[in-house]
């Protein structure tokens, strides 16, 4: 079956195909797509000119390499299929496998003549051992599920019915979520099991690993809890009384344990308070969110949606998509929904609301913070309004049409 093309990040990592002094790690949530973005980076090379014999493509959860355990065996693999001359493209699925592999990654790397791609277990990619035993010697790409327009586009690709209502398209993607696999399943029954699936997976291969639960209730209770919370400030010491509250006897420190899990495996993502007047991180509260709305509604029988923090999760993971930094914003009595800052450091500030057509109101009420700053950076209002506002040079969008043109912020 032809692969869905990820532009997106293939256009990210394309001027390093050829860098043999830097490991590339892709990251991101299990079945995200990365061992498909390998490949299409494998074939990308593949039709620049380069011959079969110097690309090497090993995929340790196959039959076929099943017995690749130790760094002896990797080794002698690579070296059995690397006999061609000239620059050679290692491409290595899932290399946690593999207990030790830095060292002869390393090896390869130094000889000047490999180009290093690997995917694995997040959990153990962004693990301190491996940054420290590859610090300055790799090159990490993070990757998301499919962005509410890759949705679209693979629907399109794949001859899946999209409909013509962008709205109601929106709400098909909030219920059905983003993995790529799910597109090509029919029901929505279906889409569920899959992602119940992908939970247990993650649990089992990225967390249970590496995490000591030893009461996987309470872990589940943390992860239900905080899941069902996305989108809204939390501080550990009150889900620790919320949980106590409800009868889970726990701790903060445990709770701590737990979220960390869950944000290495990459099922929440962190979102920090930000100072404006100081510059500063604040501590305490939090906003998490999730890497695929899908982990909510396949947790929770009621499909009802609460616009405000599901608009939110999909511009946060779209900004992350697009290399932005995000926070959640403070100024004086004024909190602003994000605060993205790209890679030239530039601001540009966001609000994210359902609607603002309903009342006066509501209106000024999601422009208000914007208003409040009084910089040059870029402000933006993202509703699902068709009938857009002009107020003191803030851009008020469409959030879907906005999303669906790729436009940055």
């Amino acid at each position: 079956m032809d692969l869905f093309i990820r532009e997106n990040y293939l256009r990210k990592i394309r001027g390093f195909y050829d860098t043999d002094d830097l490991i590339k790690v892709i990251t991101g949530v299990r079945r995200c797509g990365k061992s498909s973005l390998m490949q299409m980076i494998a074939e990308e090379v593949r039709q620049k000119g380069v011959p079969e014999e110097n690309v090497v493509y090993l995929d340790l959860d196959t039959r076929r390499y099943r017995k690749i355990k130790t760094p002896d065996a990797l080794e002698h693999i690579i070296e059995e299929s690397g006999h061609a001359k000239g620059l050679k493209y290692l491409f290595i699925d899932e290399v946690q496998n593999v207990r030790g592999f830095e060292e002869v990654l390393n090896g390869f790397r130094t000889d000047g003549e490999w180009s290093i791609f690997i995917t694995g277990s997040n959990s153990y990619l962004l693990s301190g051992e491996i940054t420290t035993k590859l610090t300055g010697r790799f090159l990490a790409l993070e990757m998301f599920p499919l962005s509410f327009a890759e949705y679209e586009e693979m629907k399109r690709f794949y001859n899946k019915p999209v409909q013509q209502n962008t709205s109601a398209e929106l709400a098909a993607y909030i219920q059905e979520g983003g993995f790529p696999r799910t597109v090509l399943l029919d029901s929505l029954a279906d889409k569920r099991r899959y992602v119940q699936e992908v939970v247990r997976e993650i649990f089992e291969k990225d967390i249970r690993q590496r995490v000591k639960i030893r009461d996987k209730e309470t872990f589940e209770t943390v992860r239900r809890f905080v899941t069902g919370n996305f989108g809204s400030l939390i501080s550990l010491k009150n889900i620790c009384e919320e949980l106590n509250k409800q009868g889970t006897k726990t701790t903060r420190a445990t709770i701590t344990r737990y979220i960390k899990a869950l944000l290495d495996a990459k099922i929440l993502y962190e979102c920090p308070r930000f100072d404006l007047k100081s510059k500063k991180a604040l501590s305490g509260e939090k906003k998490y969110y999730l890497s695929d709305l899908s982990f909510y509604f396949a947790d929770n029988t009621d499909n009802r949606v609460n616009y405000g923090p599901v608009l939110e999760n999909i511009v946060y993971l779209y900004a992350r998509s697009l290399d932005y930094s995000v926070s959640v914003g403070r100024f004086g009595r004024f909190e602003c929904d994000f605060i993205l800052r790209d890679t030239e450091l530039n601001y540009s500030y966001v609000q994210v609301a359902y609607t603002i057509a309903d009342s006066k109101d509501t209106e000024d009420r999601e422009y208000r913070p914007l208003e409040a700053m009084k910089d040059n950076y870029p402000k933006y209002l993202l509703t699902t309004d068709y009938l857009l506002q002009r107020r003191n040079g803030i851009h008020h969008a469409n959030l879907p049409d906005f999303i669906l043109s790729g436009k940055s912020f």
